[in-house]
């Protein structure tokens, strides 16, 4: 485990920035000085020049840098936790879009030996099911021919070959049995939430009611609010459930973001990024899944028009949309990238903010918001 000495920080501790040291051993924070006392003698790392906040946890992402979730090998998942790294990620979920069974035990195989065998940069923190129990009628990128209703026997048999590993699921609650299927698997180990969905008010509170914890994608790929029927959108904004927010100018207004923020709270409101492999890369044509996608201008659609596939999102990007699109301050934003999807996640006690007990999991952004280092586990897998 590592051991390290952060110092001359600017440091975001209890929502506020303080001048303090922080302390690292055996990966954890043990300490948060305002003198600097580097009693043991701990590697050093000076935070003068920026601000020091907690890493930030992407709980919905299909890959980047040239490498597609569904189709990547234990190394390849490696390839993108660096890059992450990079761009101010230290935990994320690896989200599996809809595919054959045999190719989602495939991935589950991958991502699990990458679990055991961690190849540096962002910690991969578990799996998100992104499927297959959705609906065809709000597939947005998800291929037809796979999507199914919800099944507790494949669920449980994707949760046992991943030992516990699947963290997150999306399923639509109109579909045939899903608020008994929510209600079975609960208490399985994955955090539910729903989306690509057309349900109506009705049948989405249920599904709140039942265990439904979050809304994917909110907004997109869901039936929209109407005064007369709420739908699955009104039951999002109406309920204390978190809601995911894809903040790149694309997939939501930044008129829609401040709203959504006023109607749940900054702390109900988790930013993600929903990236394919074309983050980090130029325009061109990429995949996603099964699906093919050609990335103009940065924007990702389905390959001849059609549907917006994914973004080419990150992190650090979001955060400064976030600043750009609601005039709010670091210390209110910070919260929606870190302990809110910990929170969700059920990992507050270790992740999510800068506190003595928690994972050593740090960013050091400049006056620019711009990523000077990251750091995860008290080991530095970033420097620019």
């Amino acid at each position: 485990m590592e051991n390290l000495y952060v110092k001359n920080g600017s440091v975001l501790v209890n929502g506020t920035f303080q001048k303090v040291n922080v302390i690292v051993k055996d990966g954890k924070i043990s300490g948060i000085e305002k003198e600097y006392v580097n009693a043991e003698a701990f590697p050093e790392i000076n935070a003068d020049k920026g601000m020091v906040v907690p890493g930030f946890l992407d709980i919905h992402t299909h890959g980047a840098a040239g490498v597609d979730v569904n189709a990547a090998t234990t190394e390849d998942i490696g390839k993108i936790s660096r890059f992450f790294a990079s761009q101010g990620t230290t935990g994320w979920l690896t989200s599996v879009l809809t595919d054959t069974e045999e190719q989602t035990f495939w991935c589950i195989d991958q991502i699990t030996n990458a679990m055991k065998n961690n190849a540096g940069g962002a910690e991969v923190l578990g799996i998100h099911l992104e499927g297959p129990f959705l609906c065809a009628d709000y597939k947005g990128a998800m291929p037809e021919y796979l999507l199914r209703k919800p099944d507790v026997s494949l669920f449980k048999k994707y949760q046992e070959a991943a030992e516990g590993r699947v963290k997150y699921i999306t399923i639509s609650p109109e579909m045939e049995g899903a608020p008994e299927f929510i209600k079975e698997i609960r208490d399985m180990g994955a955090a539910i939430a729903m989306g690509h969905s057309g349900a109506d008010y009705e049948t989405a509170m249920v599904c709140i009611q039942n265990g439904v914890a979050s809304s994917t994608h909110t907004f997109n790929a869901m039936k929209l609010l109407h005064q007369h029927a709420p739908a699955i959108m009104g039951a999002a904004l109406e309920s204390d459930i978190y809601c995911e927010a894809i903040c790149d100018g694309r997939h939501l207004h930044p008129g829609v973001v401040r709203l959504l923020l006023k109607v749940k709270g900054m702390d109900r409101v988790i930013a993600v990024t929903d990236s394919i492999m074309a983050a980090g890369l130029p325009d061109g044509k990429y995949k996603l899944g099964v699906n093919d996608v050609e990335v103009v201008d940065g924007d990702a659609r389905l390959a001849g028009g059609g549907s917006r596939a994914g973004s080419t999102l990150t992190t650090g990007t979001a955060l400064k949309n976030l600043v750009k699109f609601t005039g709010k301050s670091i210390e209110e934003l910070i919260p929606l990238l870190t302990i809110n999807p910990a929170t969700l996640l059920h990992i507050e006690d270790h992740k999510g903010s800068i506190s003595i007990g928690k994972d050593a999991d740090l960013v050091i952004l400049n006056n620019e918001l711009d990523v000077i280092a990251t750091i995860v586990g008290g080991k530095k897998v970033y420097e620019i």
